[in-house]
């Protein structure tokens, strides 16, 4: 099975708030771009991933997923991230009628291919499933097969919403670099242990992270 993956961001001046306490002000849009490019990298490399479709509307960051091969797509309803992935997979499907989808996190600069293979093909077995985070209690991947809706239910507690709502959850282990998203600086340094990519390794040379 093949599938197309849709990847919100928000604007990069407003992303990564709770990396407050480890990256400086100035230094938090380019980490969260390095994190969405090596997020978007990882993905397209992916064997079982067709496409990419990253909703933004960021015109730095869309330029540069762009340039990687991901298809950009604005941001329309501009009412949080629930809808953007909402509005993402209506054009994705307006396209790919029958395609099967996956919303993935943007934050994840860990990520690995094969991981991702691999919790894409469990998640085929099901008509909805979802990925909990490596804190187990939101959510780093929510997938539908052909034919069926999305409904993304991301934010506080997703994991409890995506389990309420029906969606099979995936218990697969050795898949750290699908869970692991970056929201505090904690997660950072889980995520420099596990390896990152290329982007995030550049941009985090300028931060003095203990454990690095």
């Amino acid at each position: 099975m093949q599938w197309s993956l849709v990847i919100p961001l928000k604007p990069l001046a407003l992303a990564k708030s709770r990396l407050a306490d480890t990256a400086a002000d100035e230094l938090r849009p380019g980490l969260a771009l390095a994190f969405a490019q090596d997020t978007v990298a990882a993905a397209l490399a992916c064997p079982a991933v067709r496409d990419v479709a990253v909703v933004t509307d960021d015109a730095l960051a869309g330029r540069e997923l762009a340039a990687l091969g991901a298809r950009v797509v604005a941001d329309e309803p501009g009412t949080g991230l629930n809808g953007a992935l909402a509005h993402g997979a209506a054009a994705v499907r307006a396209v790919r009628p029958e395609s099967a989808l996956a919303a993935l996190n943007a934050d994840l600069p860990a990520l690995r291919p094969a991981e991702l293979a691999r919790v894409l093909g469990a998640a085929g077995e099901f008509p909805r499933a979802f990925l909990p985070d490596a804190a187990a209690i939101g959510t780093t991947l929510l997938a539908v097969i052909a034919g069926r809706e999305l409904l993304p239910a991301f934010g506080p507690d997703s994991r409890v919403r995506h389990r309420s709502s029906g969606a099979a959850e995936l218990l697969l282990d050795a898949v750290d670099s699908v869970r692991q998203d970056v929201d505090t600086g904690e997660d950072l340094r889980a995520a420099l242990a596990l390896g990152v990519g290329p982007r995030t390794a550049a941009a985090t040379a300028r931060l003095l992270i203990p454990g690095q």
